[in-house]
């Protein structure tokens, strides 16, 4: 019986430790947020599951056929280190954008993905 619940026990760790180990981030909201349709934003908000590496991550935004579109520094926010925040120095057009993003959790971890919004008229 000791054996049996040792093994258990032993079982249940290494499931507890695999799912940290196979921890990343990923998206879980942004302003403007997917399929959105919005003013001219002045920054992108993106949020993650897990703490970023601001050097290491980063946002792309991209028009129409993807012509870039010029953002400010990204940085984590002051007191969340899960929220990468990226001004918007000039008034964006109307139209369809794409948010391209990479980043690296403090786990080690890469992520990436996009997602689109719409600037009104």
């Amino acid at each position: 019986m000791k054996y049996a619940m040792k093994m258990a026990a032993g079982l249940l760790l290494s499931l507890g430790s695999l799912s940290v180990a196979s921890a990343h981030a990923h998206l879980e909201s942004a302003t403007p947020a997917q399929d959105a349709t919005v003013v001219s934003p002045s920054a992108l908000t993106l949020h993650f599951t897990e703490g970023l590496e601001p050097a290491l991550s980063g946002v792309a935004l991209t028009a129409g056929e993807n012509a870039p579109i010029a953002l400010g520094k990204a940085q984590t926010a002051k007191d969340d280190d899960k929220t990468l925040l990226v001004p918007v120095p000039q008034p964006l057009k109307p139209g369809a954008y794409t948010v391209n993003w990479h980043v690296l959790a403090k786990d080690g971890h890469k992520s990436k993905g996009s997602y689109t919004f719409t600037v009104k008229p």
